[in-house]
């Protein structure tokens, strides 16, 4: 696992994945629009089963490991864009 990372590669990441939740799943609002701690299932970005088997999709073709849907903390991986962050700031390998 990578060490910890700064603040500003945090919000570095975070912009860098909201980017790619747009882009990735066709969402009709900017990046920026994203608030990192709401939740991204239900109520917050209101993303389903599928949205997130894209986002799986796109973080392994982007930082070179697996999100698996067996996980058992996926609940939390996927609470938030800044959770999301977070697990991939620890386990990228690219």
């Amino acid at each position: 696992m990578n060490a910890p990372v700064s603040p500003a590669d945090e919000n570095a990441l975070l912009a860098e994945l909201a980017q790619m939740l747009v882009d990735s799943l066709n969402l009709d609002m900017k990046p920026a629009e994203i608030d990192p701690d709401a939740p991204l299932y239900g109520d917050g970005l209101g993303l389903d089963s599928i949205d997130i088997l894209e986002v799986a999709l796109a973080v392994s073709k982007k930082y070179g490991f697996q999100l698996r849907a067996e996980d058992e903390n996926k609940q939390a991986i996927y609470s938030s864009l800044r959770s999301l962050a977070r697990h991939i700031a620890a386990h990228r390998t690219i």
